[in-house]
């Protein structure tokens, strides 16, 4: 057993039964347009939201127990989401791209050798010029419990070419267990077409 397969045996900390401010503030400023898929969507609290808005909606998430909490809250809510367990890493089988794609505590957990995977798996459902908003821990948050701590340099290196890393500010993350909110980034990241990368290119050569 994972431990997020143990994590959902119960209540996991993050999951505090409404959406994450910092998501319900994108969404209320007009940063999350179009089709979305919620990557590790947990029990569906930022999908559902999302759906609720109107936004045509997807979340996926690797553990069945989570899967299986969102679609009951759909169905009791009366709203229309498609939620899935499916892996982060291999995106590429929902068969689909999406205008939006938000990640809520997904990226921190990746090793080193697994970030360029979610990149490129990423890359496969976000349709060029979509953009990419995720939270993740920052190094700022004080102590070594919890998740893994991410910088601001290690997300700026893990998305290079082919992406542009338009912001990466300062929020945090709600949770059941510290009330107050730990540290966190929030970045936007757009996945730059063609035209974009050739005129960003020839900028650089000049």
């Amino acid at each position: 057993m994972t431990f997020f397969e143990w994590a959902y045996k119960t209540q996991p900390p993050w999951d505090t039964g409404r959406p994450q401010p910092a998501f319900a503030r994108l969404a209320e400023a007009g940063e999350i347009t179009g089709s979305v898929l919620d990557a590790g969507c947990g029990t569906g609290e930022n999908a559902l939201y999302l759906a609720a808005r109107g936004h045509e909606v997807w979340g996926i998430d690797i553990v069945p127990a989570a899967i299986e909490r969102a679609r009951s809250k759909a169905r009791r809510r009366g709203l229309a989401v498609t939620f899935r367990v499916a892996d982060a890493l291999k995106l590429g089988r929902l068969g689909r791209s999406f205008d939006t794609v938000i990640d809520c505590g997904l990226f921190h957990v990746f090793s080193d050798e697994e970030r360029p995977r979610f990149v490129r798996s990423l890359a496969q459902v976000l349709r060029p010029g979509g953009t990419y908003h995720m939270m993740c821990f920052s190094e700022l948050e004080p102590g070594d419990s919890g998740p893994r701590r991410v910088t601001r340099a290690e997300i700026r290196k893990a998305f290079g070419a082919g992406w542009w890393v338009r912001e990466i500010r300062k929020e945090r993350f709600e949770s059941r267990v510290n009330p107050a909110g730990s540290m966190a980034w929030l970045a936007t990241i757009v996945r730059l077409d063609d035209a974009t990368r050739k005129s960003k290119g020839q900028r650089l050569r000049n």
